[in-house]
């Protein structure tokens, strides 16, 4: 068995999945949402101005289109693997720069600022690549919304999403 098969590890790569996916559901039928996803071991979490209902018709569509087969919807472009990819690269870029060797850092600057952007044009594929194949599974046919509950924190509406496994 991988690392991937660990069933704690299978069942947040799946609610990881259903949380991309309902979040592309909701901004196809509103492209003007706001929202921000969490996956936690239990299901996911929506933060954003989107009514209970909506979240709930969303996530029941976005598992049966993932069971359908669209595994597309298993990633998203603005998902924080993406980010955290890009740092990890742009950082590592620039501390490969700044350790050769020169005589100001001044003049290493034109380097350091080619090397991360490099880095982050390439961290927009490797990142989609590693939602695709390690941090989201559209693998969900065992899975099951359990309850979608609301809750208001100060300002902010969050929608938690229960998930179970049959």
């Amino acid at each position: 068995m991988n690392i991937l098969e660990i069933p704690f590890i299978a069942a947040i790569r799946q609610n990881h999945a259903l949380e991309h996916a309902t979040i592309h559901v909701l901004t196809q039928r509103n492209p003007y949402l706001h929202l921000v996803g969490r996956t936690t071991p239990q299901g996911f979490l929506i933060y954003g101005e989107v009514g209970t209902e909506l979240v709930a018709e969303a996530a029941s569509e976005a598992l049966a289109r993932l069971q359908r087969g669209e595994k597309g919807l298993a990633v998203h472009p603005r998902c924080g693997t993406n980010i955290a990819t890009a740092g990890v690269l742009a950082g590592l870029s620039a501390f490969a720069v700044t350790s050769v060797r020169s005589k100001s850092r001044l003049a290493k600057l034109p380097q350091i600022l080619l090397a991360t952007t490099a880095a982050i044009i390439v961290a927009q594929p490797l990142g989609l690549a590693l939602q695709e194949y390690l941090t989201t599974s559209p693998q969900v046919e065992r899975v099951r919304i359990e309850k979608v509950t609301r809750q208001v924190i100060g300002k902010i509406t969050v929608h938690r999403v229960d998930l179970g496994r049959e």
